[in-house]
């Protein structure tokens, strides 16, 4: 076994997630200038932010039936075609509608991407490595995120200092939407070095392509490991939704468990900070340009954060890093709610003086840092190994798919709710956080260095 051969493999095929993360936040540098260009309101933008979020339910629920007909690398392919039409889409929308309709294409891609890399990332790595090897998956997702709002940044600079300044034909929040069609042609072309998941292969019967590829990412007795996987398998019949039925309340008990693991990762309420944090930071009073450099600042505490739990999650394991990173998310979110209480009003106007400012922005990253080290990363790692391998497909499309929802639930109703009161909107957050910790505690097994055949024996 090559752990760097197997690493490459594993980042290859986490380039979905910098797609993922490139295209659900590019939006966060366009929002004004969106909402200006169209002259709407904050119902129509937040329905069309958010409208990316119900094309990914409906890809995360497609996304395990079609990776165990058709295998992971051609689902991979398929996701990356649709990111490059969305992204030419949304560059040249002639109404509001139109622009909602290919954010839905791009949500379809999303959602396949964040099923099947964790999925694949899964599969290839062996038990010692899978925990670092699946936080690639959210590391190419927070890079995704900190590429786009860099990309926002210099293109708004370049035409000017605002998105809806002129760049040659386009404005430049067109071109901030645009410009994820090069990550897409890179993400395709990379699905075509790398080989099929040796799970789908023992599951369609290809054994001998499974022989080799086993060999080739964790060596040993491959013999051994490919019945290992027929017998966990338990039956040559494909999953289906079906198979997740049973327990007291219609699902199985560990269905249940990823999709309130899906949904707590989303009520905390990070992608207000992803998707609307520039539009946010110019709520209480602060420039555009400094608003996008602050998003920018964001995505790199992200990044940080990120390689922490990274270092961390096959070494204390994924329940720790959850409980620790629910405590410092909720403190941290309570205090940007007392920050942000102390904005003052006059008229439309608003204005944050300087040291709540100053403790906003600190407890703003703090909460990103803390999300970043335990449930951004762990929650896709947990989420990739969690589910018995006969229903690990299906399980993993009904959880991400929560996922989905609950994150459109947040992003559709954050316009609203910051003009509501923004501080109440945060205590909200809060709340959830409070909650995340009580459910880990109670719900959440630690799955620390065992082997994916293994889960749920």
């Amino acid at each position: 076994m090559n752990i760097v051969h197997v690493a490459m493999i594993a980042g290859a095929a986490a380039m979905g997630g910098f797609l993922f993360g490139y295209d659900s936040s590019v939006i966060n540098g366009a929002v004004a200038a969106i909402e200006e260009h169209f002259q709407v309101g904050a119902t129509e933008t937040g329905f069309t932010v958010a409208a990316a979020l119900l094309g990914s339910a409906v890809g995360a629920a497609i996304a395990g039936g079609l990776a165990d007909r058709f295998g992971r690398i051609r689902v991979m392919q398929v996701a990356a075609v649709l990111f490059g039409i969305s992204a030419i889409g949304s560059a040249l929308p002639f109404a509001i509608w139109d622009l909602a309709l290919w954010r839905v294409v791009g949500g379809i891609a999303i959602g396949i991407a964040s099923v099947i890399a964790p999925t694949y990332i899964a599969e290839v790595s062996p038990p010692a490595y899978r925990g670092r090897l699946a936080s690639l998956q959210q590391l190419a997702i927070v890079l995704g995120i900190a590429v786009s709002q860099l990309v926002n940044y210099a293109l708004a600079s370049v035409a000017g200092g605002s998105a809806l300044d002129q760049l040659g034909p386009l404005q430049a929040w067109q071109w901030m939407l645009g410009a994820a069609l090069v990550p897409a042609v890179i993400y395709f072309l990379l699905t075509l070095s790398i080989p099929e998941s040796p799970r789908y292969l023992v599951r369609v019967g290809k054994t001998e392509r499974a022989r080799r590829v086993l060999n080739e990412v964790e060596g040993g007795d491959v013999d051994e490991r490919i019945r290992e996987i027929r017998r966990a398998l338990g039956s040559e019949v494909k999953p289906k939704l079906s198979d997740l039925r049973g327990g007291r309340f219609g699902l199985l008990p560990i269905v249940w468990i990823g999709m309130a693991l899906s949904a707590f990762q989303q009520l905390v309420g990070i992608n207000v900070i992803f998707y609307y944090s520039a539009s946010l930071w110019q709520s209480v009073g602060i420039q555009e340009s400094d608003s996008l450099l602050l998003s920018l600042f964001t995505s790199i505490v992200n990044i940080i954060g990120t390689f922490i739990a990274i270092g961390l999650v096959d070494r204390i394991g994924r329940k720790p890093l959850l409980l620790t990173g629910s405590i410092g998310m909720a403190v941290s979110l309570a205090a940007t709610a007392f920050a942000f209480s102390h904005a003052e009003v006059v008229g439309e106007q608003a204005n944050l003086p300087f040291m709540w400012g100053a403790v906003a922005l600190t407890s703003a990253s703090a909460f990103v840092l803390f999300f970043a080290l335990s449930w951004g990363v762990v929650t896709w790692v947990l989420l990739g190994e969690m589910f018995p391998l006969r229903i690990r497909a299906a399980a993993m499309a009904v959880a991400t798919a929560t996922q989905w929802i609950a994150n459109w639930l947040v992003t559709i109703t954050f316009p609203a709710l910051r003009d509501w009161n923004l501080t109440g909107t945060y205590l909200i957050y809060t709340a959830f956080a409070v909650l995340s910790l009580l459910f880990v505690w109670r719900f959440i097994s630690e799955t620390k260095g065992r082997t994916l055949e293994s889960m749920g024996t």
